[in-house]
C-alpha cells in the first residue's frame, strides 16, 4: 500500500541487515565512522567510481554495495514490532519499521533523522526517480556541494546536481557550475554529520527553500537514477572531511612545481605567432624575475581556421611541437596543453571514430552531435574500454612523445540531457544522462595513466569533476568573472570546495571573462592568490589586453614583491601538501576548522596550518581588523615583529602596494 511501507528482516550478518517490504530493499552497512543505507528498486545497480577506501582507483569501478577496504562492525541490534534500534558511532539509531525512518541521536538531541510522514521515495509517491527528505533545523549550517556559488554556509540555498559550461559565470548566485558533489556537511544543535549519495545523475539538492504544510522543516534531494545508495559521515566537520577524502581515494601527488606561478592566456596560442608568443613569456618573466613553474597551452595550438581540433597540431603556429617543449624544459618550465572531450564533426578522426561506434550515440548507432566551440560536436565514450584505450593512444603519441607530460582536461562537462542519447555502459547500454559527470572523471583517469608512463608525478588538472576526481587530478574554479563581489564571492567559493575534500585548485586571478581588471583589483586578487595552492593569472578579453603580470608595468616592482612572496612560499606549501595527502585533509581552509568559535563569516583562511591569510576584497578600502584564532603559542604579523595572543583583535593598514596581510603561527 502506497505511503505505509513495512519492512522486515531478510538477512543479516553482523556488519549488514538487509529488510525487504514487497519488492522494495532496505540495507544498512555498518562501516566505522559512518552507515551506509541503501534502497534498491532495481537489480542493476551501476557501479561507483568515486568510493575508493583501499585507494585503487579501478578502471572499472566498483561495486556500490562492496563493503571491500571499510573496517566495519557488528554492533548489537534489537528489534520489536515497529523498530530497530541500536548503538552506533557513539550515536542511538532508531529506525521505524514503517517507512524506514531513520533517527540518530546523541546527548545533545536528534543530530539526524529522516523526515516525518514519508521520507523515501518507495512506489512513486513522491514522483520519479530519488527523493529523500530529512529533518532541518532552521539555523542549521550547510557546508559542502563542490564549487556551488554563494557564501560557504549554503542553508536556505537550492542547487541543481548538475554541471555546465558556465563560462562567465557570477561566483554570488549563478548554478549550476563545473563541479557534481552531492556532498555535504550539516551542523545543527546536536553536532555535525555528512551526507553523500553515490550518484551521477542530474537532480536537485534544496536546504530548506521548499515548504510543505504537511511536514515538519525538511531538507531534500532528488535525482533521476531509481536506486538510491548514500553515506552518512558523523564526526567534527574537519574529522568528516578528512573521512570523506579518505573514501574516495585520497588526494593525488602534485610536483613542486605547480606551485609556483604558472601562465595562461587564449591570446598567445590563439595569435598567428602562437610559438614566439610563447617563448616571449620566458623573456617576460625573466624581466620581472619571475621564477614561473609553467605555461598551460590554451587550445588555440590545435586550431585549423576558426575552429578546434584535439590532438591535431596547428604547425603553421607552432612549426616544432617537440622543439618548444624543450626550450621551455630548458628554462625549467612546463607546457601544460589543453585537450577537449569532443571531436567536431569535420574533424580529420570523426569519420573513423563514428565508423568505429567511439561515440555516446542514439539508439540506431549513429553518433549524437553537441553544439560545441563554433560547431557541431560528439563527445568521445569513456565507457567503452575502446575509447579510453584510443584516447591514452593520442595522449601519448600527440602530447607524451612530443615532451608535455602534464596534461589540462578541459570543456569535459557533458552538455547531454537528450534522454535518447546512451553510452556504452562498459557492459550494458545506459542512457548518458545518468551518469554524464563521469565522463569527465574518466576521461582525466586515461590522461593521468597515458602522462605517468614518461612522468612519475604528473600535474593533471581537470575542470569539471565529481567526488574521487582529488585522487587523480587538481582542479580550478572554472572561468570566472572581472569584479569586485566575484573577487569575494570567488573566495567563498574556494571554502566551499576545500569543504568538500579538495585540496589543490584556485580561481583564475584576475579574472576570466568580463572588462579588464582596474589596477586595485589585480593587485587585490594577487595578494589574495599569493596563498591559494593554485597561483594563475589566466584570463579571455577580445577587446582587452590579457591579464598578465605585467598587465600594470607602472606597478612592476609591487608585482615583483608578490610573486617573491609566492616564491619564498614554495617549500611552506609543499611541506603541508604532503601533510594533506598523509592526513586526507585540505590545504586551505575556513578558520573554524582550527578554531570552532571563528567567525564562520569571516573572509580569513588558514594556508595550511601555519599561516592565517587576511585578504583585503573591498574596494577603496586600506584598512582590517583581525581576530586571531585561538593560539597557544601566538602570531606574528608577516612572521615578524612582536608576539601577538591569540583570540584577540588587529588593526592592520594593507595598501594595493603593500605584502598581503598574513600571520605566522609560532
Amino acid at each position: 500500500m502506497k505511503f505505509d511501507h513495512y519492512f522486515t528482516l531478510e538477512y543479516a550478518d553482523g556488519s549488514t541487515r538487509i529488510y525487504r517490504s514487497d519488492e522494495l530493499t532496505m540495507r544498512i552497512d555498518f562501516i566505522r565512522d559512518m552507515l551506509r543505507v541503501a534502497l534498491i528498486k532495481d537489480k542493476d545497480i551501476l557501479p561507483t567510481f568515486s568510493i575508493d577506501p583501499k585507494h585503487e582507483k579501478c578502471r572499472y569501478g566498483r561495486d556500490k554495495l562492496s563493503l571491500d577496504g571499510f573496517e566495519t562492525s557488528a554492533p548489537d541490534v534489537y528489534e520489536d514490532e515497529k523498530t530497530i534500534s541500536f548503538r552506533h558511532c557513539h550515536h542511538s539509531v532508531q529506525i521505524e519499521k514503517k517507512n524506514f525512518r531513520i533517527t540518530v541521536s546523541n546527548e545533545k538531541g536528534i543530530l539526524y533523522q529522516d523526515r516525518n510522514g514519508l521520507a523515501y521515495n518507495f512506489d512513486g509517491e513522491l514522483g520519479e526517480g530519488s527523493v529523500h527528505y530529512t529533518r532541518r533545523e532552521e539555523d542549521q549550517k550547510i557546508y559542502g556541494l563542490g564549487d556551488k556559488s554563494g557564501r560557504v554556509n549554503k542553508n536556505h540555498q537550492r542547487f541543481k546536481l548538475d554541471t555546465n559550461d558556465s563560462m562567465g559565470f557570477r561566483a554570488e548566485y549563478s548554478d549550476p557550475l563545473y563541479k557534481y558533489l552531492p556532498f555535504y556537511i550539516c551542523e545543527n544543535s546536536a553536532g555535525s554529520y555528512g551526507m553523500y549519495y553515490d550518484t551521477y545523475s542530474e537532480g536537485e539538492i534544496d536546504f530548506g527553500r521548499e515548504h510543505d504544510n504537511y511536514y515538519e522543516a525538511f531538507n531534500s534531494i532528488h535525482y533521476e537514477e531509481d536506486n538510491m545508495i548514500f553515506y552518512i559521515l558523523f564526526g567534527s566537520v574537519k574529522e568528516i572531511i578528512s573521512r570523506f577524502i579518505d573514501m574516495t581515494g585520497g588526494v593525488a601527488e602534485v610536483p613542486d612545481w605547480a606551485f609556483r606561478y604558472c601562465g595562461s592566456t587564449m591570446e598567445y596560442t590563439d595569435a598567428p605567432d602562437a610559438d614566439e608568443r610563447l617563448r616571449s613569456f620566458i623573456d617576460k618573466c625573466e624581466e620581472y624575475g619571475i621564477h614561473a613553474g609553467g605555461f598551460y597551452l590554451s587550445s588555440g595550438y590545435t586550431q585549423i581556421g576558426e575552429k578546434r581540433y584535439v590532438f591535431h597540431w596547428n604547425t603553421d603556429k607552432i612549426p616544432d611541437p617537440k622543439g618548444l617543449s624543450e626550450y621551455f624544459g630548458t628554462k625549467g618550465l612546463k607546457l601544460i596543453p589543453n585537450i577537449k572531450p569532443a571531436f567536431l564533426d569535420d574533424h580529420p578522426l570523426y569519420d573513423t571514430l563514428a565508423k568505429e561506434g567511439l561515440f555516446l550515440h542514439y539508439r540506431d548507432g549513429s553518433p549524437a552531435k553537441f553544439p560545441f566551440w563554433g560547431g557541431n560536436a560528439s563527445y568521445l565514450d569513456f565507457t567503452d574500454p575502446r575509447a579510453y584505450d584510443l584516447w591514452k593512444h593520442y595522449v601519448k603519441t600527440q602530447l607524451v612523445s612530443n615532451g608535455y607530460t602534464d596534461i589540462w582536461n578541459d570543456n569535459n562537462e557533458y552538455d547531454i540531457h537528450d534522454r535518447e542519447v546512451y553510452a556504452r555502459g562498459f557492459s550494458k547500454e545506459i542512457p548518458a544522462r545518468l551518469i554524464k559527470p563521469l565522463f569527465s572523471y574518466l576521461m582525466a583517469k586515461a590522461s593521468r595513466e597515458a602522462s605517468k608512463e614518461a612522468n612519475e608525478t604528473p600535474f593533471n588538472v581537470t575542470r569539471c569533476a565529481i567526488a574521487g576526481s582529488q585522487a587523480i587530478a587538481t582542479t580550478w574554479t572554472g572561468d570566472n568573472y572581472t569584479d569586485f563581489k566575484d573577487l569575494r564571492y570567488n573566495h567563498y567559493q574556494a571554502m566551499t570546495m576545500s569543504l568538500s575534500g579538495f585540496c589543490f585548485f584556485g580561481p583564475d586571478i584576475g579574472g576570466f571573462a568580463g572588462p579588464r581588471p582596474s589596477r586595485e583589483l589585480f593587485l587585490r586578487w594577487l595578494q589574495y592568490g599569493v596563498f591559494l595552492p593554485r597561483f594563475v593569472l589566466h584570463s579571455w578579453k577580445p577587446d582587452e589586453e590579457s591579464t598578465m603580470p605585467w598587465l600594470y608595468p607602472e606597478e612592476k616592482e609591487t608585482v615583483k614583491k608578490l610573486f617573491n612572496l609566492r616564491d619564498s612560499l614554495i617549500p611552506y606549501l609543499s611541506k603541508e601538501m604532503k601533510r594533506c595527502i598523509q592526513n586526507n585533509t585540505p590545504l586551505v581552509t575556513p578558520v573554524f576548522l582550527r578554531d570552532e568559535d571563528y567567525d564562520r563569516n569571516s573572509d580569513n583562511y588558514m594556508c595550511g596550518e601555519k599561516i592565517l591569510a587576511c585578504p583585503l576584497f573591498d574596494e577603496g578600502i586600506d584598512e582590517r581588523i583581525i581576530h586571531l584564532p585561538k593560539s597557544v603559542s601566538g602570531f606574528r604579523l608577516r612572521g615578524e615583529g612582536n608576539l601577538l595572543p591569540g583570540d584577540s583583535d588587529v588593526k592592520v593598514t594593507c595598501t594595493i602596494h603593500d605584502l598581503p596581510v598574513w600571520f605566522t603561527e609560532e
